[in-house]
């Protein structure tokens, strides 16, 4: 069942070579002249064979200003700070991905390990939070081994999905000497992606019962159904058990995690675990990745915030010299126009078995009675029907329910940053229109029908009359829940 509702809604470690099971290893990439890598191999979770690449400046033989304040260039005699990237969302994400940010840290004199992200056991509807952390500590304790690094000044970096993981990492570790986060969510992965899409579809111009009910009631199934990985996993308790110095950053136009709602749940949670060297910055004109963006979030181009390296580089040397900064937070008010709205699990009559079993139920009940006629006519024993609503009902019922299936699958697929819901009158896009249009027309024929019902119940057509005029007193509800009732 769960794989039908699928289909029909479309997310101890060695630091030692391996050689089973084994991940495919990307090309190695293309390092600015002015760095130098090593190519290394470690175990993810599982036992499974991981690669990457380790940038650095060239090692100098006298102490020299690296373009980061607070970091050296490295010495023959002292090892520098080193950071593994962890990557966002998305299945055997290349350690390319993160290239800009790996570039710019190991110019600041940083040792920086990128690796390609796991496609094995991780994919659209299945993944683990903790499995990924195991990753990290994999490419962590790999990064320490390495000649010129200090195993005392390695911390990790996190990404978007990657400020989930981060932290389960640096709490199960002391080995992390500190954390950065970045476009990091401080609320559950359901209630921040039911916020993005929702938003991308306001910022298109929707109002209305599609975002308010239809949107947000199809996430909530797809996550009963068990096909939203990780739906309710709540960062707070990991956060609060983290106790190495952590440095938050968020764009101010960040359209993938709430950037006004998440700060005060990071920093709650650290304080209630006695952290309190936390740095919260926001970088004006500025996307989820930190990255600047001329449209307000929708578009990201390659180049970082300004100053962005430059406070990695420096609040690095700060913590790692044995001075962690003070709590403090600075930059610009991020922009969100919406707030978050909490999403509960549903109860059993709106849960994913039971819509099932209503979709399976508006199937055999709209089909069965137009199934039947065409039966009777190739028999020849074809007749009017006891009322036109029987097929008013027959198809509207199932283009409704079909039609807004559909339309919502796409603009969950399309959604968040940019959504396209195709024209809109009134706020409403007019193929969300025309499918309320349908149910209500559905809804007077299932009242048509019932008043006919009564009058009607000959020996040929009084089944499948019985089991249409169900489905539609059954849609009747189900069509409010989804909203298409509703204005």
């Amino acid at each position: 069942m769960r794989r039908i509702l699928l289909t029909a809604a479309v997310l101890s470690l060695l630091a030692v070579p391996v050689t089973a099971p084994a991940a495919t290893a990307a090309s190695p990439p293309a390092v600015p002249s002015d760095l130098t890598s090593v190519e290394v191999s470690f175990r993810g979770d599982g036992g499974l064979a991981m690669h990457g690449t380790i940038l650095t400046k060239p090692t100098k033989t006298t102490d020299e200003p690296a373009a980061g304040a607070g970091l050296t260039g490295g010495t023959t005699g002292a090892g520098r700070p080193g950071v593994v990237l962890v990557h966002g969302a998305g299945t055997g994400t290349p350690r390319t991905k993160l290239m800009g940010e790996a570039v710019e840290f190991a110019r600041r004199g940083m040792a920086v390990l990128i690796y390609d992200k796991r496609s094995t056991g991780y994919s659209l509807t299945h993944r683990s939070y903790p499995q990924l952390a195991n990753d990290a500590l994999g490419a962590v304790a790999t990064l320490r081994s390495q000649p010129g690094v200090d195993p005392a000044k390695v911390g990790i970096w996190g990404l978007s999905e990657g400020g989930w993981v981060a932290p389960i990492a640096a709490s199960r570790s002391r080995d992390i000497a500190f954390v950065v986060l970045v476009g990091a969510n401080g609320l559950p992965p359901l209630r921040q992606q039911t916020w993005a899409v929702a938003a991308g579809l306001r910022k298109a111009g929707v109002t209305g019962s599609l975002i308010d009910r239809a949107e947000f009631n199809l996430y909530r199934t797809i996550a009963d159904g068990g096909m939203f990985p990780e739906p309710y996993y709540d960062p707070a308790p990991t956060l609060a058990a983290v106790r190495q110095p952590v440095l938050s950053i968020w764009g101010t136009h960040d359209l993938l995690t709430p950037p006004q709602e998440s700060p005060p749940v990071f920093s709650r949670a650290l304080e209630e675990g006695g952290n309190r060297h936390y740095t919260a910055r926001f970088f004006p004109d500025a996307d989820h990745a930190a990255h600047l963006t001329p449209d307000g979030g929708v578009t990201r181009l390659p180049e970082l915030a300004p100053g962005y390296a430059d406070l990695v580089g420096s609040w690095v040397g700060e913590v790692t010299a044995g001075r962690p900064p003070a709590t403090s937070s600075s930059g610009p008010a991020p922009v969100q126009a919406s707030l978050t709205v909490p999403v509960d699990p549903p109860a059993w009559w709106e849960s994913a078995p039971a819509q099932f079993v209503a979709l399976a139920l508006f199937l055999v009940a709209f089909v069965s009675y137009p199934v039947a006629a065409l039966v009777r006519r190739l028999r020849g024993r074809s007749r009017a029907p006891v009322t036109r609503a029987v097929w008013l009902l027959s198809v509207g019922g199932l283009v409704s329910v079909l039609g807004s299936f559909c339309y919502l699958v796409y603009l969950m697929m399309t959604g968040g940053k940019l959504a396209a819901p195709g024209p809109l009158l009134l706020g409403r896009p007019l193929i969300w229109l025309a499918l309320q249009a349908v149910a209500v027309a559905s809804v007077v024929a299932t009242v048509r029908l019932a008043v006919a019902w009564r009058r009607t119940r000959d020996s040929l057509g009084g089944g499948q009359l019985g089991l249409l005029l169900a489905g539609g007193a059954v849609f009747v509800p189900w069509a409010l829940y989804w909203g298409l009732l509703l204005p």
